[in-house]
């Protein structure tokens, strides 16, 4: 038994990121040399289904939560610093449409063919949005429809802000941390949920699989950089006035590079709030931000929320217009602010996008796992993004209180 437990140990102990490439490699070994291994899928599928069932009441915890604890009263720059989270997000996403659309990207899944429908128009779109939104809640989790998830989440968070006591407010807060933690219990297991996906990918199409995912993943970078060297410094400069590279480059290193290898925007919280410190930024208004930013500035989110689910409408044949992809920019934007800060919890949004385009959970969970697939290199990225971001747009929206102080004076 103790041999047991060392092992066990030593095998929790050691990187997650390491341990999936391993389950990866493992997978497609066997999926090489043992395609009649059959039962090995098993494994994916019962990753898969588990989070399929977790994910639900994850979102609407988070969203809930978020929303109940927020805080204003800190002044203009309060109000700067949001904006630029909110507005950001949403430029990743719809640099995300763009590119999507440019450089179309399709992914294996099974069950793919007739999996949704086109939206008739804007105004199709609008009354299924609204009908979605309006399902009963109980129903909606049941039925996983994010988007009734998330309006119920939003509504009840501000009926807590308003109405809720301190103490009910941390019980969903502590709530949210328990389904976290739970999330991240079955993540443990996503070597050996990968294991399983990798092999029943490679026993049935060989190793020309992975030339979706790569491309797949080229993309997700791709845009993911473009929003952190073009999108961001763009939006910092139009508030500044100067040339904002040297502060960016400056929270990439000291922020962003810590962040990509602990793939955690509330465990890289601490290195914002110092960096803050050395910036010379108020305490009273960085002690907020930071927080807030780990959880509404997801311009990575936005992205991986974007292009999987515009991967899955290309795979299954959904022609999507592009406003209707626009308005999709919308839904990754407030999705995003929901993601969970545990490592590939912008993953678990995706079936949320996917059910604006009449995609089913089924199919849409099995792009949720190829992003796992892909989630060593994606997932480390997108932090680095969010979090290094944080401390941007916290340092951008002081300066732009100080030049706006010292114009007026």
């Amino acid at each position: 038994m103790s041999k047991f437990s060392n092992v066990l140990k030593k095998w929790s102990g050691t990187s997650l990121v390491l341990r999936i490439v391993i389950g990866l490699v493992i997978g497609a070994v066997l999926g090489l040399v043992c395609p009649q291994w059959t039962g090995i899928g098993i494994l994916g599928q019962v990753f898969v289904s588990a989070l399929k069932a977790i994910a639900p009441v994850l979102v609407a915890l988070l969203v809930a939560s978020s929303i109940a604890k927020a805080k204003g009263g800190l002044g203009p720059r309060f109000r700067t610093v949001i904006t630029l989270y909110l507005v950001s997000t949403f430029c990743a996403a719809v640099l995300a449409v763009v590119a999507s659309f440019l450089f179309p990207v399709t992914i294996k899944l099974q069950g793919a063919e007739g999996g949704g429908s086109a939206p008739g128009g804007l105004a199709d779109v609008f009354l299924t949005l609204l009908t979605n939104m309006v399902m009963n809640p109980v129903q909606a989790l049941a039925q996983a429809n994010y988007i009734g998830i998330l309006f119920w989440a939003i509504v009840v968070g501000l009926g807590l802000k308003m109405l809720a006591s301190e103490h009910t407010v941390r019980v969903i807060g502590d709530l949210a941390d328990v389904v976290s933690e739970v999330v991240r219990w079955v993540i443990q297991f996503a070597p050996f949920g990968i294991l399983g996906l990798v092999f029943s990918s490679v026993s049935e199409s060989g190793l020309e699989i992975f030339t979706d995912y790569g491309k797949l993943l080229l993309l997700l970078v791709g845009c993911m950089c473009g929003t952190a060297f073009i999108v961001n410094p763009f939006i910092a400069w139009l508030h500044i006035r100067k040339n904002p590279y040297p502060l960016y480059w400056k929270c990439l290193k000291e922020s962003g590079l810590n962040a990509f290898f602990t793939r955690s925007s509330a465990a890289n919280i601490p290195i914002n709030m110092d960096l803050c410190k050395r910036l010379g930024l108020d305490e009273e208004f960085y002690s907020v931000s930071i927080p807030l930013g780990s959880t509404v500035n997801m311009n990575g989110a936005a992205v991986t929320i974007t292009v999987l689910s515009l991967a899955v409408a290309h795979t299954v044949g959904v022609e999507v217009s592009f406003a209707s992809a626009l308005f999709l920019s919308l839904i990754a934007t407030l999705g995003a602010c929901g993601a969970s800060g545990v490592a590939g919890g912008s993953l678990l949004l995706v079936p949320m996008a996917c059910s604006f385009f009449g995609i089913g959970n089924d199919i849409a969970m099995q792009a949720v796992a190829v992003g796992f697939i892909i989630g060593v290199v994606q997932d480390s990225v997108e932090t680095a993004l969010n979090s290094s971001s944080d401390a941007f747009f916290t340092a951008v929206a002081e300066f732009h209180d100080r030049r706006k102080k010292e114009g007026t004076e």
